[in-house]
């Protein structure tokens, strides 16, 4: 990890190596002040829930496909599917993709992920 702070403006400027070849950097400048190890922390914790949330949505739920235009209905779709990756994940799913195809397969899954008999 790469940092350096620009003393006129008090800006700290982090470069991070990314995870896939070939080797990127990824160039952030803030004018915090934290250390850059707190820093990347920040980083990578804003990545985490991106990949985490909103990845799954547009990806395994489709979200950016989704032909829906009216405000309100835009709305409870997206509350629709943050419910159904809640339910999902306190149903001990891991892989969204599995669940999603799983519960699609019969109404026994839905009913044990809505506990009902």
């Amino acid at each position: 990890m790469y940092h350096s702070r620009d003393n006129d403006l008090g800006l700290l400027y982090i470069e991070l190596p990314s995870l896939n070849p070939p080797p990127k950097l990824a160039t952030e400048v803030t004018s915090l002040t934290e250390t850059a190890e707190r820093l990347a922390q920040r980083i990578r914790g804003y990545w985490g829930v991106e990949n985490k949330v909103h990845y799954v949505r547009d990806v395994t739920q489709g979200e950016d496909a989704c032909r829906i235009r009216t405000i309100g209905l835009v709305q409870c779709w997206a509350i629709a599917r943050n419910f159904a990756l809640n339910l999902d994940r306190d149903h001990g799913f891991q892989n969204m993709a599995q669940a999603q195809r799983l519960a699609g397969f019969s109404c026994s899954i839905l009913k044990d992920i809505f506990r009902m008999k």
